[in-house]
């Protein structure tokens, strides 16, 4: 595959950037398009995973054919199988006629199933039926139909945790996961950063019709450092508020910081990097909260120590005494183990010193599950808003149908 080609690729489908990362998955996808492989898509949110189905789509002999996007996370657990399959009349409330499903309709073409990971596991039965077999049955019917329908599948979700907690089917899994085009993040590639605010910028100078957008050296370094938890559509996001809402055309790194979705990320020196200028990055907001959970570890850890050290007391004993050990749990006893003496103290007396366990030595501590800390995040939130769900979901920024799932999973109605 040629450069020329991946360039053509790029200027027709809108895409913007240079990096490497992007240009060997775009490879790929083109490499993969004439055949019928079922591809799965792997990205984080706002990384432009639909771009690619398209590209696939159109280089493939099913160009001519029909293509349709479903948002499985968009559509309700109830009806989610009517959509895809289809039903009869009368096959439940509401059914008042027969309905084609999108494998009906798309025969010959390309189904692009977005947030896959969000099917129900009975949904995600009739799905595998359709991959093994090309096969699958209306709500309500009985009737076996065919279908010939390629698909393409994309999450940002980590399928494989899903599989071990019983929320995805392990066979449909390595079934869509035929051809895995991982898309990366923005911060994977920085470079292309301010290619694609400069692209932003002028396009929304001619859509509101004012001059663009530009920034200083100190708002373009920010630019480039922050994190973008929400990748190329936070980035397109932000140059569109900042090209209506900013009077003066030049924005200072001050401005640009203002309008971060998380400015308290950007501050983190494991993410903008230690004074000898090394720059540490995260894959996803889990790696953050692993961090975050092993610094408090370390800090436990270490008050445990000093707690320990302030514990140990050196009592006169007889010659043969138990030996007292601390441990961070309290006070344990040995009987029948002879202690140690140092010499005499001024009254005649002798003083034993206590064998004592080393305080600094690690300690098993208790483990904190991811789990725990992501309950009481939206715990927090959800007495922040006074149980109000959607500013809730806004301040996690979370969906709101991820947070409902989660407050039932949690058991936090």
């Amino acid at each position: 595959m040629t450069n020329t080609e991946i360039q053509h690729i790029k200027q027709r489908f809108g895409i913007t950037g240079n990096s490497p990362l992007l240009n060997r998955e775009i490879e790929k996808a083109l490499l993969i398009a004439p055949t019928d492989l079922t591809v799965l898509i792997v990205g984080e949110s706002g990384v432009g995973k639909e771009v690619f189905p398209q590209i696939i789509h159109q280089n493939s002999v099913r160009k001519h054919g029909v293509y349709i996007a479903v948002n499985c996370g968009a559509i309700p657990e109830g009806t989610i199988d009517s959509e895809l399959f289809g039903h009869e009349k009368g096959s439940f409330t509401g059914a008042l006629a027969e309905r084609k499903g999108y494998f009906e309709v798309a025969d010959k073409g390309t189904i692009f199933l977005d947030e896959v990971g969000e099917l129900p596991i009975a949904t995600q039965a009739r799905l595998l039926r359709v991959l093994e077999y090309g096969e699958f049955i209306k709500v309500g019917s009985s009737k076996v139909q065919k279908t010939d329908v390629r698909i393409v599948a994309a999450t940002n979700t980590d399928l494989l945790k899903a599989i071990r907690i019983g929320k995805f089917r392990e066979d449909l899994y390595f079934r869509l996961n035929t051809v895995p085009i991982n898309i990366p993040s923005l911060r994977e590639r920085r470079d292309d950063i301010y290619l694609l605010f400069r692209k932003f910028a002028a396009e929304f100078a001619e859509k509101y019709r004012m001059p663009a957008i530009q920034l200083t050296g100190d708002a373009r370094d920010t630019l480039i450092r922050y994190r973008w938890p929400g990748n190329i559509r936070e980035l397109k996001n932000i140059t569109e508020r900042m090209s209506i809402f900013e009077q003066d055309r030049e924005i200072s790194a001050e401005q640009l910081k203002t309008y971060f979705a998380t400015p308290y990320l950007e501050q983190l020196p494991a993410l903008v990097g230690s004074a000898d200028g090394d720059a540490r990055s995260f894959a996803n907001e889990r790696e953050i909260l692993y961090q975050i959970l092993f610094d408090m570890r370390r800090d436990i850890s270490e008050l445990k120590k000093l707690a320990a050290i302030e514990n140990v007391s050196y009592p006169l004993q007889e010659r043969y005494t138990p030996v007292v050990k601390s441990n961070y749990r309290g006070i344990r006893v040995e009987e029948n183990e002879p202690a140690r003496y140092a010499d005499e103290v001024s009254d005649g007396q002798e003083s034993a010193i206590v064998s004592v366990s080393n305080p600094l030595q690690e300690q098993p501590e208790q483990p904190v599950s991811l789990e725990d800390v992501e309950r009481e995040m939206i715990k927090k939130a959800l007495d922040r808003h006074k149980g109000r769900r959607r500013s809730a979901a806004r301040d996690l920024k979370i969906s709101e149908r991820t947070l409902y799932r989660k407050i039932k999973g949690y058991d936090l109605e």
